[in-house]
């Protein structure tokens, strides 16, 4: 398969697709998370980040995985920072509460 993949050039648009789904997937993960647990899941983004960064490295002969795994690494560290910035969108009043 990979090599049909490097024959006709298609990893840059392969590494588009992925790059697309992981961060359209990291949306509403980040706005569950916060809804139903707060920002105390942080942890659980930061360490699939690490997760993602180690196969990043892991998989340093295959380009495609391994930048697979990068987007993946830096969307779950994005997740940390977004948790907060959705606590103050909640607070604002663009998100619903979760009533307890």
């Amino acid at each position: 398969m990979m090599q049909f993949i490097e024959t006709y050039r298609l990893t840059g648009v392969l590494v588009g697709f992925v790059t697309f789904v992981i961060i359209g997937l990291f949306h509403p993960l980040v706005i569950k998370g916060e809804y139903y647990f707060g920002v105390k899941c942080w942890w659980v983004f930061a360490l699939m980040g690490t997760a993602g960064t180690a196969a990043a490295v892991w998989f340093h002969g295959n380009t495609f995985v391994s930048v697979s795994c990068g987007v993946f690494a830096f969307s779950s560290f994005w997740g940390v920072r977004e948790l907060f910035e959705q606590k103050g969108r909640v607070e604002k009043g663009w998100f619903p509460k979760r009533k307890k």
